[in-house]
């Protein structure tokens, strides 16, 4: 360069490479090119190029400052950044702070007279109502079923928000269900035609029952399991009993506490897999006495039974994978309160989120 002061002499005095300074003066155009006319231009255009080296320079370090002081908060709430912005506005400037965070003047301005307060604290009142869900349902509340529990207390978001109040701002997450093991098929064989071919949807209470087992390894070695029978008006579980063996006088005294429960529906279909304790002799028969009529899945089809297995899904992953049981005594009185639980305060997706008891008797 012609001039006062060459490309070394620059690069030297602001301690970066002559390569930078040839190419920061060729990024800026004319204002860094220098013609060489009279001494009066050359001075001019080498003033010019000082003051967009200074400058460029003091983006550099505020760049370097800001990525050393602010990642964490792009993590946190906009108060912890409003208040940044009050104490680093002097150095970085304030369009600048601004700009680089993502928020207009006007919002920054209107933190500065108070104008927010109000919403804060009413969202923090929110914060606090989402824990209190959160935490008193075992964790199992995402962000569907907790804009049903809000509502229940008067408070009514989108899911969008509350998707982003649980996951973004409170790290809750709900309980991710566990795949579920491949089914494996066997030879195609029928002991009762299937009556519900899929159709789920029922319009009367004890008119269709899903019934299905499930086993719950024990942490000494044994397994328990569990018979449930549900209502597909409503999907309420209308009788759950556990037992330390899966044989048909289980199937039996699940069936008989719901008919006692229910007072012995006339017209009832019950619905289940082909297992050997509900195509047994005694069950078969104990059916036929009490007017009931079997239906039953293809053998190998999960989606035959799709309510039943919907709902062991819920039961192991919202109860018994949450929970260690001492004794087969505890783990029978919190399947109870659990089935309590799940009846009259889970929200259902399939009653429009209310919960079962509440669409069984509206």
């Amino acid at each position: 360069m012609d001039g006062e002061k060459s490309t070394a002499d620059i690069a030297a005095e602001y301690n970066i490479s002559k390569t930078s300074v040839r190419e920061w003066a060729k990024k800026y155009g004319e204002e860094c090119q220098y013609k060489n006319t009279t001494s009066e231009n050359t001075g001019i255009n080498t003033a010019q190029e000082i003051r967009r080296l200074n400058q460029m320079l003091r983006e550099k370090d505020k760049e370097i400052v800001f990525k050393k002081s602010s990642g964490i908060l792009r993590k946190g709430n906009r108060l912890v950044v409003y208040r940044f912005i009050d104490d680093n506005k002097g150095y970085f400037g304030l369009r600048w702070l601004c700009r680089h965070f993502g928020i207009s003047l006007n919002c920054y301005y209107n933190y500065l007279e108070g104008k927010k307060d109000e919403y804060h604290m009413q969202r923090d009142a929110i914060y606090e109502r989402i824990k209190y869900i959160y935490y008193n349902n075992n964790r199992t509340v995402g962000h569907r079923a907790m804009r049903i529990f809000l509502s229940r207390y008067g408070i009514h978001l989108s899911k969008t928000t509350i998707h982003k109040y649980m996951n973004k701002n409170l790290n809750l997450t709900a309980v991710i269900m566990r795949k579920r093991p491949g089914y494996r098929t066997c030879k195609k064989h029928k002991i009762f035609n299937n009556l519900l071919n899929q159709n789920f949807s029922v319009k009367e209470k004890n008119k269709v029952w899903c019934t299905d087992f499930t086993y719950m390894c024990r942490h000494n070695g044994r397994t328990r399991y569990n018979c449930t029978i549900i209502d597909l008006y409503d999907r309420s579980v209308i009788a759950s009993v556990n037992d330390e063996h899966i044989n048909t006088e289980l199937a039996i005294a699940t069936l008989e506490e719901a008919l006692n429960a229910e007072k012995n529906p006339k017209g009832l279909i019950l619905h289940s897999d082909q297992g050997v304790q509900f195509a047994s002799y005694d069950f078969v028969n104990f059916c036929r006495k009490h007017g009931i009529t079997q239906s039953m899945s293809k053998a190998g089809c999960p989606y035959d039974n799709a309510p039943m297995e919907r709902y062991y899904n819920t039961f192991k992953n919202c109860f018994y994978y949450r929970f260690t049981f001492e004794n087969e005594e505890l783990l029978d009185e919190m399947t109870k309160s659990y089935v309590n639980w799940y009846n009259y305060v889970r929200p259902h997706s399939y009653n429009k989120y209310s919960t079962p008891m509440e669409a069984r008797f509206s």
